[in-house]
């Protein structure tokens, strides 16, 4: 029974961590109104047929904190990537002069800095969420076992220790998200 306990935590351990990974890569996705290599994430080119990252067909960088500079392997994709990246409705203007493509990062108006942070705290409590269907899951499974004959004692110590990974987690996306907040306000 030990054995089959130590699967459930684990496996919870797995989805919660997996909660707070996507949370990062999400608001690591926000402008904050510095340059990030990681608000290009998700835009796709036509690479000869072929829908590929825009990381995997040009060099992404951030020569300083208000410029994304995109430089293709290939000149001729030039106009794609221009394309994709406008297509894409980050609201950046991408700027080509025939070598690379510039993304200058305008500074957040405060109106916009409020709406970030208000979408930050919806991604956090997403991930909440997601925390809490996780120590749901444990739960179940643990009175299922329960059920199958696992001593009662036994239960209840599985299930205070979910609550204490269910806590611990919560707090480290309060801290994520503070950070993030922070970022997002720092003018």
């Amino acid at each position: 029974m030990n054995e089959e306990i130590d699967l459930i935590i684990e496996e919870t351990t797995d989805r919660m961590q997996k909660a707070l990974d996507h949370l990062e890569h999400e608001l690591a996705r926000l402008r904050a109104g510095r340059s990030n290599p990681a608000l290009l994430d998700g835009i796709t080119v036509d690479y000869y047929g072929v829908n590929s990252p825009l990381s995997q067909v040009s060099n992404i960088n951030t020569p300083d904190a208000k410029t994304i500079l995109v430089q293709p392997w290939e000149k001729n994709m030039l106009g794609t990537i221009e394309k994709a990246i406008m297509a894409a409705n980050i609201g950046l203007m991408p700027v080509n002069n025939g070598e690379v493509i510039r993304i200058n990062i305008p500074p957040l108006t405060e109106e916009r800095r409020h709406q970030l942070v208000k979408q930050v705290r919806n991604e956090g409590e997403t991930a909440k969420i997601s925390i809490r269907n996780a120590r749901k899951w444990a739960n179940d499974e643990l009175k299922a076992l329960l059920k199958d004959g696992l001593p009662e004692d036994m239960e209840k110590d599985a299930v205070e220790k979910v609550q204490e990974m269910t806590h611990s987690f919560s707090a480290k996306i309060d801290k994520v998200m503070a950070v993030k907040e922070k970022d997002v306000m720092t003018v």
